[in-house]
């Protein structure tokens, strides 16, 4: 199963990895806020991911970990 985990604290919440995802499974979060002021992104179903890490790839800050 994959692992996909975000260092929330420094995610801008671009919305890059969102609109990568094919499952759809990256949103950004609603009801969070980090340091930095921004509304970071998140996953809503890990076991639904399928580790293709196009999220990863298009992340400009390299905030995304997919792990096999």
């Amino acid at each position: 199963m994959a692992k996909v985990t975000f260092q929330t604290d420094i995610c801008k919440g671009c919305g890059l990895c969102v609109t990568a995802c094919p499952k759809h499974l990256i949103v950004i979060a609603k009801d969070k806020i980090n340091k930095k002021g921004h509304s970071p992104a998140q996953i809503t179903d890990q076991s639904a991911c399928i580790a293709c890490a196009f999220c990863a790839t298009m992340c400009p800050d390299c905030v995304i970990t997919v792990e096999k």
